[in-house]
């Protein structure tokens, strides 16, 4: 599997409610082993996380799942991470 950071960034019609959804959804990856790390940026703009997945096709997908995206509330981005 290959590793994929997601950055969301809140829009200006953010609804603080659906965070809740968004952190059971991350919850939900980190048990399949898919989430390997996650947090919110210090500044409440938005969080990211590192996602495990086979292809950029997949980690899109699964971001797209996400409540984040789902709501509109947040931009995401889908960048492959190379780390080394």
């Amino acid at each position: 599997m290959n590793r994929y950071l997601i950055l969301l960034m809140r829009r200006p019609q953010f609804d603080p409610a659906v965070v809740p959804l968004h952190r059971d959804f991350l919850e939900d990856l980190r048990a399949q082993g898919r989430n390997e790390l996650s947090g919110p940026f210090g500044d409440k703009s938005g969080g990211a996380y590192l996602l495990r997945a086979e292809s950029p096709e997949e980690a899109l997908a699964i971001a797209h799942r996400d409540p984040a995206h789902t709501s509109g509330g947040w931009d995401i981005t889908v960048h492959e991470w190379l780390a080394v």
